[in-house]
């Protein structure tokens, strides 16, 4: 369920960057067999997850996370909508876990040499920023300029609507929100992280119907993912958990769904996996880079 949409089109799109959990896949050290694939073959490898949202009407581009691969998605974003074109815009980030905010620092005077680059972030998350370093040089060297953000507030620019909405999740450093993502005719939720739905006072259900497309937390299938690991002390929502949650939602309302932010143990990295296969046959979709989906 993806679009052909390309920049020159006159209506804003999301532009999937990157798909993976925080480290990416295939993931540091990890030579198991599931990993193999990756350092094998450079055309497997995943970014850590990361959207583009490009509006042709305002030229200007925006990134949701500013991932470890940064450099590689921000060249993505350039070759999806040029640089001569397309203002950079913004980046808007979710929470203080690596694979959401660690790719900042490329935009520092070690490497791009920004220039007060808006970067929207929630108090907690922009407080974590201004006090500690390196992240705090970015700020005083004026490489990022920090833009705050309230929780259900709406940042508005021209046709685009973003408001972030708190979400649980371990926050070590900063509140974690997941994004509502409004253009002028369609609309997203972008939640990369997220506890266990039932931890929420929010019901996933009900916001399905709100809006077109909704891109959520698969970290993990199933249960057992991490061998040797109590899975309840990293309690995002399984896939399985969350296909068994959306069982009796109406196909229309299940074809919405994108699963999104997979950890190097997921077998939806593979497209071809009996997982993935599984998935698209219940009428939901796996996310993968170079997605575009009309606003």
């Amino acid at each position: 369920m993806s679009f052909s949409l390309h920049a020159e089109n006159k209506s804003p799109y999301l532009y999937i960057l990157g798909v993976a959990q925080d480290a990416g896949y295939p993931q540091t050290g990890c030579y198991a067999e599931h990993c193999m694939p990756g350092w094998n073959d450079v055309k497997l490898r995943r970014g850590a997850v990361s959207l583009g949202l490009i509006d042709p009407k305002s030229n200007k581009k925006y990134m949701f996370e500013a991932t470890p691969n940064f450099p590689e998605q921000l060249f993505k974003l350039d070759q999806e909508a040029p640089n001569k074109r397309f203002e950079f815009a913004g980046l808007f980030i979710t929470h203080a876990h690596i694979g959401h905010y660690a790719g900042l620092m490329f935009l520092g005077h070690e490497a791009m040499g920004a220039k007060d680059i808006p970067v929207y972030a929630m108090p907690k998350m922009s407080q974590f920023l201004k006090t500690n370093g390196p992240w705090s040089q970015l700020v005083s060297h004026h490489n990022i300029a920090l833009r705050p953000l309230e929780d259900n507030q709406p940042q508005v620019f021209d046709d685009i609507k973003i408001t972030p909405f708190l979400v649980p999740h371990r926050d070590e450093y900063s509140e974690t929100v997941g994004y509502r993502i409004e253009g002028p005719n369609k609309s997203a939720l972008f939640i990369p992280d997220i506890d266990k739905w039932s931890k929420w006072k929010v019901s996933i259900v009900d916001l399905i119907s709100t809006v077109d497309y909704v891109l959520i937390d698969a970290t993990f299938f199933a249960d057992g993912e991490l061998k040797g690991r109590d899975m309840s002390k990293v309690p995002h929502p399984l896939v399985s958990e969350s296909m068994a949650i959306f069982n009796d939602l109406p196909l229309k309302q299940k074809q919405k769904i994108w699963f999104i932010h997979f950890n190097h143990t997921n077998p939806l990295l593979n497209p071809d996996s009996k997982e993935s296969q599984q998935v698209k046959s219940k009428g939901f979709n796996v996310a993968k880079e170079g997605v575009r989906l009309a606003l």
